[in-house]
């Protein structure tokens, strides 16, 4: 037992540099402990109405990925539909929801926690909301980090950013193993590619 405990907190320490859609937000101790209160209770946390722009965009651009391999055109074409529709619904919607707020964003990833940059410093035990979206597969991953390290970092042309370590403090098990196995997947096509740099 113990060193299967071992062997799963290994997995879960490999790190990546990684580039990811990404929304947080810190958020209300009440908030969060209702979250995680249904949980317990066997409510996952994905049952939220707000998740579902994002849950629809992940699902379509999974099908989206799944048609490309038998018909590349009609791909292509209903992508541009489905950026059409998103974008007029964008500005007919008065509401900001989580998928407006994701953007492209360099990460550091593990299973147990994610780093990134940020405009504003956070404060240590801060609870943070995470969506997150894997690429090139669009997993899509909801889930809550307490901060642990909020760093200054000056940039050279004089700006500041904030360098934020957070833990992940309510995962699911089946998205804690989806990072990892990305994770992983991740590190070995660098390696491969650094392989094939050498030759």
């Amino acid at each position: 037992m113990a060193e299967q405990q071992k062997g799963g907190n290994q997995r879960q320490a490999v790190r990546i540099n990684e580039r990811v859609m990404l929304s947080h937000a810190t958020v209300p101790p009440a908030r969060y402990k209702a979250i995680a209160d249904a949980y317990v209770k066997g409510i996952p946390p994905y049952n939220q109405e707000e998740l579902i722009d994002v849950q629809m965009f992940v699902g379509a651009q999974n099908a989206l990925n799944r048609l490309r391999d038998r018909d590349n055109d009609l791909a292509a074409f209903l992508q541009h539909l489905d950026t059409k529709v998103n974008m007029i619904l964008k500005k007919i919607g008065n509401v900001d929801s989580p998928f407006d707020r994701l953007k492209f964003q360099e990460v550091n990833l593990s299973g147990s926690g994610i780093a990134f940059a940020a405009a504003k410093p956070m404060k240590v035990d801060e609870v943070v909301e995470f969506h997150l979206i894997l690429l090139p597969e669009y997993i899509y991953i909801y889930c809550f980090g307490k901060v642990v390290n909020s760093k200054e970092d000056k940039r050279p042309d004089g700006s500041v950013i904030y360098r934020i370590h957070t833990k992940f403090i309510l995962l699911m098990e089946e998205d804690q193993e989806k990072l990892v196995q990305h994770n992983f997947k991740q590190q070995s096509l660098h390696l491969r590619n650094r392989r094939r740099e050498n030759r």
